[in-house]
């Protein structure tokens, strides 16, 4: 069965995305539309710390012909950490219909150290080729199915999560094709902001994870996904190097169809 597992993580807005991107399962089922906006707080031990937003927008033209997907992500620290850690940050990723592979990513990082990169998917070469401000890297190999760190994040809620499974996928961000596993642990039934959800948790492996969001020795990440047919990710826990964090799902404010739509409790 695949299985997921990122490369490098991307700060702050890594932190919602590492664990998801490792992981996938079988089913595809699609359960997000255009127009799916959700809002997550990131607090690092019991200070808030960031805000991500993710967007399912459409497709337009700029990931070709193929794309029919185009999902946003867009970071930025709040004010009591930005004047020590100032970050902002958008990701863009064009997928093709059915998730099949990725067309296009691109990444632009306001911070400490910023970044403008453009990875563009050479399927009929078998290449990701990453730019950097407008300077090539060397192409990194394709394997079958590949795709990058956001559209993972859409191809896991697009899969069956039933039952126990043990998975695996390859992912690239243009400078690493990485392999990964993931489990899932049990059902839960968690409380964010008062409200309840019922979740699969889920741990993924980050042996090979490193930078600012290295799992510290010894300890373990957890993600929870909602049991239901949209499969949103609603939290994410770890211990880093740097400390603790939790992701918590702030706002839901989806403009979707009605066969899509939160339904009433």
């Amino acid at each position: 069965m695949p299985l997921i597992r990122g490369p490098r993580p991307i700060p702050l807005a890594g932190a919602l995305l590492l664990a998801v991107l490792l992981m996938a399962a079988t089913g595809l089922a699609l359960p997000f539309r255009a127009g799916e906006r959700l809002t997550f707080q990131i607090s690092w031990g019991v200070i808030p710390a960031a805000r991500v937003t993710l967007e399912v927008a459409d497709p337009g033209e700029e990931g070709g012909e193929e794309a029919a997907y185009h999902f946003t992500l867009k970071a930025q620290t709040l004010p009591l950490i930005a004047w020590l850690y100032p970050y902002q940050e958008r990701i863009d990723s064009w997928a093709t219909a059915g998730l099949e592979h990725s067309l296009l990513y691109k990444k632009v990082q306001e911070s400490r150290h910023p970044r403008d990169q453009v990875v563009r998917f050479d399927w009929q070469q078998g290449l990701a080729r990453l730019t950097n401000y407008g300077k090539p890297a060397e192409p990194i190999t394709l394997q079958p199915g590949t795709l990058d760190p956001l559209s993972a994040l859409y191809y896991i809620r697009a899969q069956s999560l039933q039952g126990d499974f043990r998975l695996e996928q390859w992912v690239t961000d243009g400078k690493k094709l990485s392999r990964g596993l993931a489990r899932s642990l049990q059902r839960e039934t968690i409380s964010i902001g008062g409200k309840s959800y019922q979740t699969i948790k889920i741990e993924p492996d980050m042996r090979e994870v490193s930078g600012v969001f290295e799992k510290s020795p010894g300890a373990k990440m957890f993600i929870w996904l909602t049991d239901d047919e949209r499969k949103l990710l609603v939290k994410l826990q770890s211990k880093v190097v740097v400390g603790s964090f939790v992701a918590e799902l702030l706002a839901d404010e989806s403009r979707l169809p009605t066969d899509l739509a939160p339904k009433p409790k």
